[in-house]
């Protein structure tokens, strides 16, 4: 493909794109592809010959468009978002464009250098302290990897990297029972072990218990564990639960274990200062995520990494070898060493443009809005006598279940909610996911898409309450 082809092509993508986005809601949420659909459509062999643009984005539009679970659709409820905008797209182009590689300042001294701006506006737009600093990584499960690895270090006065685990394998994690699987899997690749990933038990709102927790601490310690680190949680997947991060740091702090805040989600509500009740303590954290990519409009992959102690990550993460050696010194931010992989995206141009292109007080409204509409249906559950919420809704996630009269054991309940699960899904006309609480199968509705309104809501609960009325 010659520049001419490129700039014909690129014009035509552009307008499959804007056509995209403007008619979304015409395709149904999630994919009805069966398994090995896709897959069949595609030869078994590659490519002998070069195929024109057109040859390849026919078959685009043709076999993958159909097989696509249409994530920026603003019936899209399901999981949490992982939602865009415009002006991210236009720099995702840019980014791909450029091509950079931006693993030290000397690579991309715009890319390292706007990075340091943009993760500081950040710090500004959700109330971090001044002494956090940021990086930008590939997804909050790697930013937690990366604190659990920093705890163990700093547990082992350094040694683990050094010598391995041999002695060293006594170290025990902390998070609620409501965590986030990366948790789990963080300990593991740190090489500490799944036993040694202790869930505390949580109180009626799904928040951790923290004096579970010191007695959890006080009991590990009598026997000869090590505890190195919390993983306090804001707005867990399942409930949306806001671990009490006062307490916990107070806890963490008397016993010298690093704490590590997962607010991947909810962070965001954080840029409306009426919801920084959640980071009351925030003072004594020792690092923080949350993602931009789910729910401040920016594209996958963009995840908020601030750690109070920089030093204690480049002494975890840092190595020099003599062809990474580079101009700038101590002058300059490499942040290769900030992070486990040493390539890096030029993540923060879109960052840059979402920030600028919307402004921190229409990204405020934006956020709001999803939060009333939460709130508002949570009321309408509320309200109906064969529903009932099963967690507290907080911010943007409602979880709850059709409980009509007469259906009482709970396998039945559960059969039901689930048939009505996949009853939304299947219709096309919203796509949703389920989690269990305390047990029981409970629907979640999570609000967050960039186009989501106040109808999209509405339509949802109506053909939530017809098809769960028709199914009883």
């Amino acid at each position: 493909m010659d520049i001419d082809e490129f700039r014909r092509a690129g014009h035509e993508l552009v307008d499959w794109m804007a056509d995209y986005l403007r008619d979304i809601e015409n395709y149904p949420v999630r994919a009805r592809a069966t398994p090995g659909e896709v897959l069949a459509q595609l030869p078994s062999t590659p490519p002998a010959k070069s195929a024109s643009f057109d040859e390849i984005f026919d078959d685009f539009k043709e076999i993958v468009v159909p097989g696509m679970t249409h994530w920026q659709h603003p019936s899209f409820f399901a999981y949490f978002p992982a939602n865009s905008s415009p002006a991210s797209v236009l720099a995702e182009m840019i980014t791909a464009t450029l091509g950079a590689q931006c693993m030290s300042w000397e690579t991309s001294p715009a890319a390292t250098e706007l990075e340091q701006c943009t993760m500081e506006w950040l710090r500004q737009m959700i109330g971090l302290p001044s002494d956090f600093e940021g990086v930008i990584q590939d997804s909050a499960s790697t930013a937690t990897l990366c604190a659990i690895l920093s705890a163990r270090e700093q547990a082992s006065k350094w040694r683990a990297n050094e010598n391995g685990l041999r002695r060293e394998n006594n170290m025990v994690v902390y998070g609620s029972s409501e965590c986030h699987s990366s948790v789990e899997k963080a300990v593991k690749i740190a090489g500490l072990g799944r036993q040694n990933f202790h869930k505390v038990s949580v109180d009626d709102s799904f928040g951790m218990d923290p004096h579970a927790l010191a007695n959890d601490i006080m009991a590990d310690k009598a026997s000869g564990k090590t505890p190195i680190c919390v993983v306090a949680a804001l707005g867990s997947t399942g409930s949306s639960a806001i671990d009490p991060l006062l307490s916990i740091a107070d806890i963490c702090r008397r016993n010298n274990l690093w704490l590590h805040v997962d607010a991947a989600w909810a962070g965001a509500a954080l840029i409306d200062p009426k919801y920084r009740w959640m980071i009351a303590g925030i003072e004594q954290v020792d690092s923080f995520v949350f993602n931009p990519h789910k729910w401040l409009f920016t594209n996958f992959d963009c995840s908020a990494y601030f750690v109070r102690a920089p030093e204690a990550l480049l002494k975890t993460l840092s190595i020099l070898p003599e062809y990474l050696k580079s101009q700038g010194g101590d002058d300059v931010r490499n942040y290769r060493d900030w992070s486990v992989p040493l390539g890096r995206r030029f993540r923060s141009l879109k960052l840059w443009f979402v920030i600028r292109s919307y402004g921190v007080a229409r990204l405020r409204q934006m956020i709001q809005a999803h939060i009333e509409l939460a709130q508002e249906l949570a009321a309408q559950i509320d309200m109906e006598d064969d529903f009932e919420r099963l967690a507290p809704t907080p911010l943007a996630l409602v979880c709850f279940r059709y409980r009509p009269a007469g259906v009482d054991p709970k396998w039945k309940l559960d059969a039901l909610n689930e048939a009505l699960v996949e009853n939304i899904n299947l219709s096309g006309a919203a796509y949703l996911t389920h989690t269990r609480l305390r047990g029981a199968y409970a629907i979640r509705i999570s609000i967050g898409q960039t186009t989501t309104e106040r109808r999209h809501v509405e339509d949802l609960w109506k053909l939530i309450k017809k098809t769960a009325r028709a199914l009883a």
